[in-house]
């Protein structure tokens, strides 16, 4: 899955970071410490959209109160820190990773996280990943990863999503576990692999399959065959869109980018920025949360691949995506389906400075809010 510059860019900005989220299911940067922030009062195409909010606190729907280091513990809550997390290079679907399973990256970025955090495995009391797209084979794909990176099947370990944000759902229900007392370390995480999608028969192949498998004479076997069409050989392929308005967030993007007039150019400009912070950071040093991967019967993996920058001449060459051809959404202008995974590390601070770990950041609150899915579906508040 970034951000700065115009306030209403950011709405169509957060398109990309959404949708590599969305498809992917593990972008870990983000979260906890955040209250509701509407548009400006401007913008009163936004405005006048209500939203309902899911909160751990009835303090974020009151009066926000100064508060010391000292006093922004609540009373009789833990308190909860993020000790480390990692992840693995996020690339491209359909390069490195296209022979992998989900619980392949999953691992990886366990094991990542166990080495650079030298946690034992028997300290930690919960696992829990988010994930988008879900492979039929390995629906609890943190019981899977949990039990390929080694640790104990008495470990509990299980899988929430939540469309884009899943891996935050995931780091919030950790976060619970510990608020609630029933752990002190738990780690958390994210996976996704869209290069290997299910891609089922349709459904009138679907119940002739089935049926076959109750039939009970070899009659009733050839009279299911029979009824066998050409058209039932049509595959269903997956769809990155809202079921409840079977439309994808490329589409959203776009009316949204009408809505608030965000022109092609300013899009352009705000992606050739990103790429280009992004490639710096890389080429500085900065993603130190990357763990190499080595592939098996490949190379080892050691950054992103998705990380291009451009130009904006080059940019402007590329036709709509989406809505064609007046859409301003393009290829170079959105994100890219990802495939890859992460994990962090989550401990209350006594459990934490008792191993001698220096925590990396506390958290302290989330929210989570509820909106219309077609007409808002891009404008979710977002955490600071």
């Amino acid at each position: 899955m970034v951000r700065q510059r115009f306030r209403r860019l950011y709405a169509i900005a957060a398109v990309g970071a959404a949708a590599v989220r969305c498809r992917k299911g593990f972008k870990m940067t983000s979260i906890l410490t955040c209250t509701v922030r509407t548009f400006p009062a401007a913008t009163t195409w936004a405005a006048r959209f209500p939203v309902r909010a899911f909160s751990c606190s009835h303090q974020l729907n009151t009066a926000v109160q100064p508060k010391s280091k000292k006093t922004l513990a609540k009373n009789g809550v833990k308190n909860i820190v993020l000790v480390d997390g990692v992840r693995t290079p996020f690339l491209l679907s359909g390069t490195s990773y296209i022979d992998l399973m989900p619980h392949d990256l999953a691992r990886a970025s366990l094991q990542g996280l166990l080495n650079r955090t030298n946690v034992p495995k028997e300290a930690v009391d919960y696992i829990v990943f988010g994930t988008v797209i879900q492979e039929v084979k390995t629906s609890n794909v943190a019981r899977e990863a949990a039990l390929g990176a080694g640790f104990s099947d008495k470990t509990p370990a299980h899988t929430v999503t939540m469309a884009c944000i899943s891996s935050n759902q995931a780091m919030t229900t950790g976060v619970g576990l510990i608020a609630s007392g029933q752990c002190d370390a738990v780690i958390a995480g994210g996976v996704e692999l869209m290069s290997d999608v299910p891609i089922r028969h349709s459904r009138k192949m679907r119940k002739t399959m089935l049926g076959l498998t109750r039939a009970k004479s070899l009659g009733q076997r050839l009279s299911l065959i029979s009824r066998i069409r050409p058209d039932y050989f049509a595959p269903e392929l997956p769809a990155v869109a809202e079921f409840s308005t079977s439309e994808t967030m490329g589409h959203s993007a776009d009316r949204l980018a009408a809505a608030f007039a965000i022109s092609r150019a300013e899009q352009d400009e705000y992606a050739l920025r990103s790429h280009s912070l992004a490639k710096k950071a890389q080429d500085d040093g900065l993603l130190t949360d990357v763990e190499p991967f080595k592939v098996p019967g490949k190379d080892t993996v050691v950054k992103d691949n998705g990380i291009r920058p451009s130009s904006v001449e080059q940019m402007g060459k590329l036709k709509a995506a989406f809505i064609k051809p007046y859409g301003t959404v393009t290829a170079a202008n959105s994100s890219f389906l990802t495939d890859g995974a992460s994990a962090v590390l989550l401990m209350s601070e006594e459990k934490a400075l008792a191993m001698g770990y220096k925590p990396k950041a506390y958290l302290r609150d989330f929210v989570y809010v509820s909106q219309d899915p077609k007409d808002q579906l891009l404008l979710g508040p977002t955490p600071r």
